[in-house]
């Protein structure tokens, strides 16, 4: 082709006068039809170099039109499109013109072009374009539909098949490759997390983007306010913060997600993938996903045992203390009330008696002073727990004393908390140690009897002596308990891990209340990063008033017992 000969993906070349063509030519060709020429390049293909670049592909398919008299030839060309996945915008086009009748003649480089699925690529050779009078010509593979006498065409299905072969191979090398760098802590991700960069002298390595990374410190400062995501996203929209989307389509890098009509449409959803997002904390997180196979490719989120985590690999953008505080608020739903109210106390808030959640009430008519607290378990039967009832005000009177009496002890007596909270911890954690080693005994030796017992009943079906019916029966029972025995197992281990940890977290609190010094007024804030849980309990009017205890149970440290801190006050 010389560099005079131009052609367009849009426009078609001028036709070629039908007295040219041969008499098949004309029956195929009848009417004016055009000449489909169809390329597509892959990701994997192009480290073949120019032999299959988009370039020659058009040069060999537009040179073979012209060569045999084949007129209006148009391109559609799918660049950077997997041969296993069909979905391609130009292919769907090409298809879209076969089924309205405008195609006569379509062309490509080899089989494998048009795809690397040998059932689907069967369907439409064998089906679609003869049903549509499409004559089909793959260049390289000498496959003609017209010659149904030819030897070429026996051999096609082969050929599918071993495209279809070195698709699954590819796919294989590709997936154990990406396995071995996962397992290194090499991040697989092509999508950098909103907040991040990717580093020009690195690129698998992540640099914090300031505007984005205040904006992820607002979203989880929100969260720890006691917000829930759709109060978030409104709350975003309100400040005219750009999404993601839009604000790296304004720093020039593409992002999988559609651009909104307006540019600040936060949605909760969107929230809530920043707030579970793990990367934020400085970690490398690979795994997170995986897909079937090659012909079915969506994304399902794998089960969180199987990720590789790898921490400190980037700059963290949130606390990692903080993240897990997120992670237990987002546990608890924070819904307002039909006025549109809501309290810094919802989801922290418990039964005494029953450990059930206290929903937070409120009405129009209320006053600030009349917002209360009831039990969920009583307001569903009132017989299976007592009325747990506190008014939202003496709430937050009872909790912002509580909080100012440890503060206050903290600030004046530290190495006193130290000392007795130390003294606490170990007397609980020797006892809690102690029956947690006894119950991983009593499980692991029943793990190992359900074993014997599947040994056994497989033999006895083996055997004869057992049914299928009643084999299926018991293995399926074994199985279920035994699932759930490890379950167990596992979560009492990671309890014990969890009392190694006692010192450490006691001196995070003890930095916590040094660093918020004297507090006067509570917000949502210290609130959610201070407490853990909040128990109230029945009211008690056995002296002729109403009277009502609260336990807090305070984060990092649990509960802290108020009567030895008063001794050395007092003392």
């Amino acid at each position: 082709m010389t560099p005079e000969e131009k052609y367009d993906m849009m426009n078609p070349t001028n036709p070629v006068p039908q007295d040219t063509l041969t008499e098949k030519e004309e029956k195929t060709l009848s009417g004016n039809k055009i000449t489909a020429l169809y390329c597509r390049l892959s990701q994997e293909d192009e480290r073949f170099g120019d032999s299959v670049s988009i370039e020659h592909q058009k040069d060999i398919l537009l040179r073979y039109a012209r060569e045999h008299r084949f007129p209006n030839p148009v391109f559609f060309v799918d660049d950077g499109y997997s041969g296993t996945n069909f979905d391609r915008p130009e292919f769907q086009k090409m298809l879209a013109e076969i089924e309205a009748g405008k195609v006569g003649v379509l062309i490509t480089k080899d089989l494998s072009r048009l795809g690397r699925n040998q059932a689907m690529v069967g369907l439409y050779t064998n089906f679609t374009f003869p049903e549509h009078g499409v004559r089909y010509i793959a260049i390289n593979d000498n496959y003609d539909s017209i010659d149904q006498t030819s030897v070429n065409n026996d051999f096609a299905g082969i050929k599918n098949w071993f495209n279809e072969f070195f698709a699954r191979d590819t796919s294989r090398k590709i997936r154990a490759v990406n396995k071995a760098k996962g397992e290194k802590g090499i991040t697989l991700t092509t999508n950098v997390p909103y907040g991040y960069l990717k580093d020009p002298e690195n690129t698998k390595h992540w640099i914090v983007d300031p505007e984005a990374a205040d904006v992820v410190r607002h979203i989880f400062d929100l969260c720890m306010e006691g917000r829930g995501p759709n109060q978030i996203a409104k709350q975003l929209k309100a400040e005219k913060i750009p999404t993601p989307a839009v604000h790296k389509q304004q720093l020039g890098i593409n992002h999988p997600n559609k651009i909104p009509e307006d540019p600040y449409h936060w949605s909760g959803a969107e929230v809530v993938s920043i707030l579970e997002k793990l990367e934020y904390t400085g970690c490398v997180v690979n795994f997170k996903t995986y897909s079937l196979s090659i012909w079915d490719t969506k994304k399902r989120d794998n089960d969180k045992e199987k990720w590789a985590i790898f921490p400190n690999q980037h700059e963290a953008i949130i606390d990692p203390e903080v993240f897990e505080r997120v992670q237990e608020i987002r546990q608890h739903r924070h819904r307002q009330t039909r006025t549109g109210k809501s309290s810094i106390f919802s989801g922290l808030v418990f039964c005494a008696d029953c450990k059930g959640k206290l929903y937070f009430c409120s009405s129009r008519t209320f006053k600030p002073n009349q917002d209360f607290f009831e039990c969920s378990t009583y307001r569903s039967s009132n017989t299976r727990c007592r009325g747990h009832y506190i008014r939202a005000v003496v709430l937050e009177q009872l909790v912002l004393k509580h909080i100012q009496f440890v503060t206050n002890h903290v600030l004046r007596y530290e190495d006193h908390f130290r000392e007795m909270m130390i003294r606490v911890r170990e007397q609980a954690s020797a006892e809690q140690l102690k029956n947690c080693q006894a119950q991983i005994s009593k499980d692991e030796k029943r793990i190992s009897e359900l074993k014997r017992l599947f040994m056994k009943i497989y033999e006895d079906n083996a055997g004869g002596r057992l049914s299928d019916e009643r084999y299926e029966m018991l293995s399926a029972s074994y199985e279920a308990e035994q699932k759930q025995l490890e379950a167990e197992v596992n979560d009492l281990r990671q309890k014990m891990e969890a009392q190694e940890k006692n010192q450490e977290s006691l001196e995070q609190f003890i930095e916590k209340i040094k660093a918020y010094g004297q507090i006067d007024k509570l917000d949502g804030y210290i609130l959610h990063d201070l407490i853990k849980a909040i128990y109230v309990g029945a009211p008690d009017r056995s002296s002729g008033r109403r009277e009502q205890s609260i336990h807090i149970e305070y984060n990092c440290v649990g509960f802290i017992p108020i009567n030895g801190l008063t001794e050395k006050q007092t003392a």
